[in-house]
Order: C-alpha cells, then structure tokens, then sequence
C-alpha cells in the first residue's frame, strides 16, 4: 500500500532544495561587486525512487518519485580563461614596468627642452666661441668656467637621477619580493583548508574563489603555470615549483637572482618582477653607460688639447686638465658623477688656456702671446668633430663616429623609441587582459538580472512546494478527523 504520508516527504524535501537554492541565488546577489567571486549554482536530482511491494513485482506501472533533492553547489569556473589570463597578465605586468621605467629615463635626460644637458652642452661651446673674440678677457674666461662648471653639475645631476631610479627599482624588487612570498604561503594554506573540507564530501566554492584570486595576483608579479592536483595547486616559475599542496619553497632575492636572465631565458622570464631586474641591471646600466662614455669621450677630447696651449700666468705655463674626476667612493660611483672642473681652473681663470702661440722678448724670456685664440677656437671647433665614443664596459654603443651632439641625439631617439614600444605593448597586453576578463566575467561572474529571474523562479517552486504540502495536511486531516465513526 502507499504512504499516506509520501506527500508530506516530498513537499518537504522540495521546500528544503528550493530553500537551498534561494539562499545560494541570495549569496551570488551578496557578492555581486566581490572580485574574483564565481557565481554558484545548486545541482538538483530527482531523489532515488522507490516501488510499490509487491510480492514479485510492482503492480504500479513505472516507479514512485520520490521529490528532489540537492546533491552540490558548484562553482561555475573555466580554467582554460584563467591559463589564458595568466599568460597575458604576465606580459601586462612586465611592459608596464618597463614603460615607467622608460618614461622616467626620459624625464632624467630631458630631452629637447630648453634645459636639459643640449642646451647647457651649447652654452660651453659658445662660451669657448666668445673667448676666442677676447683670449686675453678675465671676464669671458669667467663665463667658460662658469658654463663648464654648468655642463659639470647637468652631467652629475643626470647621474644621480640615475642613480636614484636603480635604487628605487631595487626597492621595489624587494617589495614584488616579498609580496611573491606573501601569496605563496597564502596559496599554500588554502591549499590545505580546501583539501581538508572537500575530504568531507564538501565544495570549498569561496575558498577556492580565493584562492583564484592570489594566482590572478602572482601572475602579474611573475610569470607561473598551476595545475589542480589532488591535494591542491601545484604552482611552478618556469621549472621552478613554488607550491605543491601544502608546501611552499621560500621566495627570496637569492631565487630572484639565480632565476634571472636578461635576455629572458631563465625561469623567471616575465612579469612585473622581471621588468622591475630587466629595468635596473638593463635600462637604466645601458643609459649610464651611454652617459658616462659621452663624459669620458669629451674630457679626454678637451682635456688633450687644453694642454697643448699657455695659460695667462707667468712664467710660462701649459694649461692642465680641464675636467678631472673625483676617486671613486664606495659603494662605486659613475663617471659622469665624478666628473668635476679643475680646481686650478675654479680658483683661478687665468689657468685657461687659449694661446698656442709664445715668442722670446729681448731678455730672452719665453712669453705667451695673449691675443692668440688659436686654442679657444680649436676646442670650440671640437662640438663639430666627430669621435669614437669610450666603448670600455659597454655592451652595446649607441653612436659612433659621430659629434656630441649626435651622440645626445641618438640617446635620446634611443629613448623615444623605446619608450613608444613599451607603451604599445602595455597598451596591447591591457587590452588582451580585460578582453580574457571580460570572458571570464561572462563565464563566472554574477548578472543581477539572472539572479532575480532565478530568486522569482525558485520562489514560486518554494511556494507550489508549500501548497503541496497544505494539500498533504487537508488530505490527512480529511482522513483523521473526517472518516470513520471511532472516537465520536
């Protein structure tokens, strides 16, 4: 015989899924503005039938329904997206360190404007110019010092821009550093608490929501591969595992290091991390390279053929050095940080030289002719002499063979194209990042208007439910009260 009871069973079991699935509609509408959430959804079955007895078979065709029932709340997720973001997210985080970098280079060599080291570059030339219409005027041999000492502090100042953007970006190597190692151990915790929930037969939706979102964030800083093995995230930096279930390796700067080559070809090979190492031991070296084989090319250049005239003192004197460059400090300075006018110069004009011509007076003393400016006009004539620029220590020399001026030019064309590049490349690597977000977002993102469409669906199944169950009572109280004469 059938239960009377049958019904109230499944009204109830009905009440309870559709309340299961409103509350879950209620949670996705919670966390529609939370990052990384992944909108959930409720598997309802039908519950395991049953058949009427019979003694060899049912005589009720077909079988009993049982109801529904809920057998998980799932997560909806596309790890394939997430792989995809995590490629493009690398290159993001990588060309927009890249275009900071580059772009504050710019700003260090300010170039053209109308104060950066060109500008002061012709201010000397043109001061050596006016000395030769006067060699012999302690005021116009004032303006080259003043002018050469200019030209000495533009090319200090620059160094140590340089020097302040290599040691910012160290700094912020630590910190990229440090936050790796921060997400690591996070990662490698979740690994475990979802492990040991979903042991229990339990989906760990939110917990791996959160933990999708540390790999979002790790995938920026360094370039990582994961795969979902049994006890969790295996996360990998190239042949480098960083975490398998719940153990991570420490992350430190000696890891960095030893994973790092320039030309990309090491375990670390992208992300913010490997733009903030490319940028300080690649961008900013190469510039102050550029710069310190400039300032060594022309101190040489000037300084050889200083000497070779006389200066105003008497007896006669052949001028000295006119840049000299301080000893080296510790930790170790640039060139162009050391470079410094001649103190013999700074505290006296007159030991500029600008005469090459001396005759004997008629006491048979050598003596300088002070009008001649053979020697102010040849180291005037050196802005259009053409050099082979200082190559010791340089990879890579932008200009050779060519005037200063050029040289400054091809650093700064260097520099704008650079930059151009990087800028397009961030620009392109955001573009593909939100596009693969956007997909993701399509996938596993919450919409209100769905959400509100499903709470009114699962509301009226929780209602019918309900009226079953009236239905169930009425009946039985039709049988209870309403049949029979027993107990009037």
């Amino acid at each position: 015989m059938r239960s009377t009871f049958t019904n109230i069973e499944i009204s109830k079991r009905s009440l309870f899924t559709q309340q299961a699935a409103l509350q879950t509609t209620g949670h996705n509408i919670a966390n529609a503005n939370t990052r990384g959430f992944s909108r959930q959804v409720v598997h309802m079955v039908a519950a395991r039938p049953i058949e009427a007895p019979g003694l060899m078979r049912s005589d009720v065709p077909g079988q009993m329904g049982q109801s529904v029932e809920f057998d998980a709340i799932t997560r909806v997720r596309e790890q394939f997206l997430d792989k995809q973001f995590y490629n493009e997210s690398k290159g993001f985080g990588e060309w927009s360190v890249r275009r900071d970098t580059l772009e504050k280079l710019e700003a260090i060599i300010n170039e053209p404007s109308e104060t950066g080291i060109r500008k002061v570059l012709d201010g000397f030339w043109n001061a050596w110019q006016e000395l030769s219409k006067q060699p012999d005027n302690l005021e116009a041999r004032a303006v080259v010092k003043e002018s050469a000492l200019a030209l000495t502090d533009a090319f200090n100042h620059a160094a140590r821009q340089l020097k302040d953007l290599s040691a910012d970006l160290t700094d912020n190597i630590d910190v990229k550093t440090s936050e790796v190692n921060s997400l690591l151990g996070q990662i490698k915790s979740l690994n475990h608490e979802i492990y040991r929930i979903e042991t229990l037969g339990n989906n760990a939706n939110d917990l791996r929501d959160q933990r999708d979102v540390l790999l979002d964030d790790l995938s920026k800083i360094i370039n990582i591969t994961s795969v979902e093995e049994e006890q969790g995230y295996t996360v990998r930096m190239g042949n480098v595992e960083l975490v398998n279930g719940d153990t991570a390796v420490p992350f430190d700067l000696n890891m960095v290091n030893a994973n790092y080559v320039v030309d990309g070809t090491g375990n670390l090979n992208s992300g913010e991390l490997f733009g903030l190492m490319y940028s300080k031991n690649k961008l900013v070296v190469e510039y102050q390279n550029q710069l310190d084989s400039l300032v060594s090319t022309m101190a040489n250049g000037i300084n050889s053929v200083h000497k070779q005239g006389y200066t105003l003192k008497e007896p006669t004197e052949l001028g000295q050095d006119f840049f000299v460059f301080v000893p080296q400090t510790t930790p170790p300075t640039s060139l162009s940080e050391r470079m410094r006018v001649n103190t013999v110069i700074t505290n006296n004009v007159e030991n500029i030289a600008a005469s090459k011509a001396t005759y004997t007076d008629a006491n048979g003393v050598l003596k300088v002719v002070r009008g001649n400016n053979e020697l102010a006009l040849q180291i005037a004539g050196i802005r259009n002499q053409k050099f082979n620029f200082d190559t010791s220590g340089i990879d890579k020399i932008i200009l050779n063979g060519g005037t200063f001026d050029e040289f400054l030019r091809a650093v700064v064309g260097e520099i704008g194209v650079q930059t151009q590049e990087a800028n397009r490349q961030a620009n392109n690597q955001q573009i593909l990042v939100e596009q693969i977000d956007a997909r993701r977002q399509a996938v596993s993102g919450v919409s209100l208007d769905e959400e509100m469409a499903n709470m009114i669906k699962f509301q009226h199944a929780y209602n019918a439910a309900a009226r079953a169950l009236t239905a169930a009572d009425e009946v039985l109280d039709k049988i209870i009260n309403g049949m029979g004469v027993v107990g009037r």
